[in-house]
């Protein structure tokens, strides 16, 4: 039976940047199977219908499910143009040890895109993370220059993306701290088990990406067949989410 689900519990903690981070906590009305750590996508948020559907799913499965805004979107505070790769695992960490603060874990950590890459690179801080989920997500973060300029930080100067209409801006630090991540290298370390999800039809990370990432972390490896990157079609999202349930199930002991 389906446990029910309790209101939403929404939260701040300290970002790595000292920023408050904005969180959503969702629990069952019911036993506990364990609790997920969510990672949104790049330039995206927490209350992105492919976060919101999957931590739905996993609260209606009986776990605890915590969402958060990276370091400047959403709702949380601090500037995005001063983002990296390294504050984002800095702030997954973050909200590791918030959860942990709530005795709610995690042990399970999933991210979408490029937050699944940074999932793979917080790992091996969080020593109560039994299991990873990386769900379209880049073997290495340097194929995040497909959605910049060609011309980005050539001058040393701030410049501004475009992603899904809306604008970003960022330093040429992001670009510079692509170099001190290996993310191939943190998977074939991690020891712990891995599902890499592909989405079928996706066309910002490709099956190159997803594929060398399952490999090098000896993963499992679903595919979801004709989704997009952002799982945008609603049968696709509820593959996906009946994927990642069922795989969370027998491989994170909470």
């Amino acid at each position: 039976m389906t446990p029910q689900t309790i209101p939403p519990e929404t939260m701040t903690f300290v970002g790595a940047g000292g920023a408050p981070l904005s969180a959503t906590i969702r629990r069952p009305d019911g036993p506990v199977r364990g609790s997920v750590l969510m990672a949104h996508c790049f330039t995206c948020s927490k209350d992105l219908h492919t976060t919101t559907r999957l931590a739905n799913a996993f609260t209606q499965a009986g776990w605890i499910s915590f969402a958060f805004d990276f370091t400047g979107l959403g709702e949380s505070g601090g500037s995005f143009s001063e983002s990296t790769v390294s504050t984002d695992v800095a702030d997954l960490t973050r909200a590791a040890v918030a959860m942990l603060e709530r005795r709610i874990g995690p042990c399970l950590l999933l991210g979408h895109s490029l937050g699944g890459s940074a999932s793979m690179l917080a790992a091996a801080r969080l020593h109560t993370v039994d299991a990873v989920i990386c769900v379209a997500s880049p073997a290495d973060v340097h194929h995040i220059r497909r959605l910049l300029p060609v011309d980005a930080g050539a001058d040393g100067k701030p410049f501004s993306i475009c992603v899904g209409g809306r604008p970003f801006d960022l330093n040429p630090d992001f670009l510079d701290d692509l170099d001190n991540h290996d993310v191939l290298a943190a998977a074939r370390s991690l020891e712990r088990p891995v599902l890499v999800v592909e989405a079928g039809d996706d066309e910002i990370v490709g099956r190159d990406q997803t594929r060398a990432l399952a490999a090098a972390a000896t993963a499992d490896l679903a595919v979801v067949e004709g989704a997009d990157h952002l799982f945008a079609n609603r049968d696709h999202a509820r593959r996906l989410a009946d994927v990642v349930v069922e795989w969370a199930s027998r491989h994170a002991s909470g």
